[in-house]
């Protein structure tokens, strides 16, 4: 289904006149709207803000969405996948094995009907899907399957931004696949792969400009992921891209190449511990010490999220002090899921927390470090001094830590209590992981898709097991897969438009040619246009006659703002001179008479060019 396929001569094109619908083009923009999506939807349109986060979706809107749409459910049924609906409301008992009602915490609406009973908003729907294939399927001849929905989704989000990249409420697509196996024709992979093909395919058909990077799978859970950003500048999402290999990944996600390190640095320094009272932020302290965030060391204290007698209490992350820890990759060097010590605990166990320092891993019992190896090389570090209001300057492995030599090859675990390992999210200029001697460059985007491999993680929590060929009962394998359906419309417009509005990739446009009369009262203008949009409504190219008795500047102003990707002006001049003038939306200059038999195959041209 990823062929060309905008027009249909199967459908005739909609052919609509402004009069007769709604689109209350403004000149102001909302008071908080900083993004070109949500000025220019709001000034030319198709939303308007109903609360914080919600918004109307006027018609417009409402042709874009459903253009997005059509394709999402042609490319989705072409790979196999099967359309439902399931309630918004969701059973809070359905969280109770996969606890993401606490993992969502304050983001999920939750409400109480006349009896008691606690249901949420969903903002996804793992748990009711689960528990629905739980009982309809009963044999592995069933599977594999693959659902989707095209839903409203909800997530109270704190302070709402952004117009609808961060609403309290939007319109996703949303699949989840089910397998016995993780290989094969019928496994996982081969779905995922599908999936895959399909969501290139869909964002491809929508005209985007995107990339496909590798993700930390979130609140979803589940071990691999990728996302689909769409690439522009305004984007609220980093992504690190290797030139060199093409290698692509969030910043949560993204590998670091090789970094040597050694804890075999003689000194360079006394030594001294110095008072920093009132310094609540890095740079200050750095500032304070004669030194900078680079030449500090960040120790921060964590604690395994499920607790069990075979995990440490405690896990310190070091990383270089303008470095950020990666959690994901805690996770990965420690083995086990972790999330940031409880402040209490923590201080009770001796840690004096934002003065930590590397040698609490020998000073409080049942503790781990994993250190990052730009945190390791270095005669002289600044560190936290473990006690309030503290810090120390010419810290130094060799000395100050001498447990740790000799050292092991690389992530050697000394005394099973200190690994070096990439903890930390990649920043530009660092090594790539793929290609020797290229580094990584960050580029913005905008999320629109994401695709997991959620293994058995809500089969588990639903008991949700069937018998395969011979006889035995095995746990369910599931995939998910997520397209935001409105983020999808406001990146279209982040990443196509100018100073003076919209300009929508054709595939998704709510119509594909405007036709602006400049006299509409004048026959002859009206039925030169009646005569055009018929002959393009016939070639499937959906026509919005602009018949509003305004000024011409006023048009052409409006024109620009809806963005539609060609616009015919006809009045009385242009058809004197035997045309009308014909305008792509990116092209800035006005061009001349098209001849009236011309028009509907210049038209054409222009779209599909």
């Amino acid at each position: 289904m990823s062929e060309n396929n905008t027009f249909s001569t199967v459908r005739r094109g909609a052919v609509q006149h402004w009069s007769r619908t709604l689109i209350p083009t403004t000149r102001d923009a909302p008071a908080d709207a900083e993004l070109p999506s949500h000025i220019f939807l709001t000034r030319a349109g198709y939303i308007r803000r109903v609360g914080a986060g919600i918004y109307d979706y006027l018609p417009l809107a409402k042709r874009v969405l459903t253009k997005i749409e059509t394709i999402i459910r042609e490319e989705m049924n072409a790979a196999g996948a099967t359309e439902l609906l399931v309630p918004h409301l969701v059973p809070i008992e359905l969280y109770a094995g996969t606890k993401r009602d606490q993992e969502y915490g304050d983001l999920l609406f939750k409400l109480e009907d006349r009896h008691g009973r606690l249901a949420a908003l969903g903002p996804t729907h793992e748990e009711i899907i689960t528990e629905m294939l739980k009982g309809s399927v009963t044999s592995y001849k069933q599977l594999p399957l693959n659902v989707y929905q095209i839903q409203t989704k909800f997530r109270d989000e704190f302070r709402p931004r952004a117009g609808l990249l961060r609403g309290r409420e939007f319109i996703m697509k949303d699949a989840y696949s089910f397998h016995l196996e993780i290989d094969g024709t019928a496994g996982l992979n081969a779905t995922y792969d599908a999936m895959y093909q399909a969501y290139v395919n869909i964002f491809t058909r929508c005209g985007l400009d995107f990339s496909v990077v590798e993700a930390e799978s979130g609140p979803i859970g589940g071990s691999a992921s990728h996302e689909f950003m769409v690439n522009c500048e305004t984007g609220e999402d980093t992504i690190m891209i290797c030139p060199e290999s093409g290698y692509a990944a969030n910043v949560e996600k993204c590998e670091i190449g090789d970094r040597p390190w050694s804890f075999d640095t003689d000194p360079t320094e006394p030594l001294k511990t110095h008072h920093t009272p009132g310094m609540p932020g890095i740079d200050a302290v750095a500032e304070f010490l004669g030194t900078t965030p680079a030449g500090m060391l960040k120790t921060i204290v964590m604690q395994p999220a499920e607790r069990s007698e075979d995990k440490p209490r405690w896990v310190l992350a070091v990383v270089r002090g303008d470095h950020d820890v990666n959690e994901g990759k805690v996770r990965d060097a420690v083995g086990f899921a972790v999330e940031l010590g409880d402040e209490a605990e923590a201080k009770a166990a001796g840690f004096a927390i934002g003065y930590v320092s590397p040698r609490m891993v020998f000073k409080a019992p049942d503790t781990v470090m994993v250190i990052d190896p730009d945190a390791v090389n270095g005669g002289a570090w600044a560190t936290g001094s473990d006690k309030p209001d503290h810090h120390d300057t010419g810290f130094n492995w060799k000395r100050d830590l001498p447990e740790l030599l000799p050292e092991g090859p690389d992530n050697t675990c000394f005394g099973c209590s200190v690994k070096v390992a990439d903890i930390r999210n990649a920043v530009p200029g660092d090594p790539s992981p793929r290609a020797a001697g290229a580094t990584l460059e960050a580029r913005r985007g905008i999320e629109v898709g994401h695709i997991f491999k959620l293994g058995t993680k809500y089969s588990d929590a639903f008991d949700f097991a069937i018998l395969d060929q011979d006889q035995k009962r095995r746990a369910v394998i599931m995939g998910c897969y997520g397209i935001g359906v409105s983020r999808t419309m406001a990146a279209c417009v982040e990443m196509s438009h100018d100073d003076n509005g919209i300009i929508w990739p054709t595939p998704v446009a709510p119509y594909h040619v405007l036709i602006t009369l400049i006299k509409p009262e004048d026959e002859a203008t009206r039925s030169a246009a009646k005569s055009i949009a018929d002959s393009l409504s016939a070639a499937g190219v959906d026509v919005l006659i602009d018949d509003r008795k305004e000024r011409p500047g006023v048009k052409f102003k409006d024109a620009d703002l809806i963005g539609i990707p060609v616009r015919i002006t006809i009045g009385p001049k242009t058809l004197e001179q035997g045309g009308a003038e014909l305008k792509h939306r990116r092209d800035p200059d006005r061009p001349g008479i098209t001849p009236m038999d011309d028009v509907p195959g210049a038209c054409m041209s222009l779209l599909l060019g």
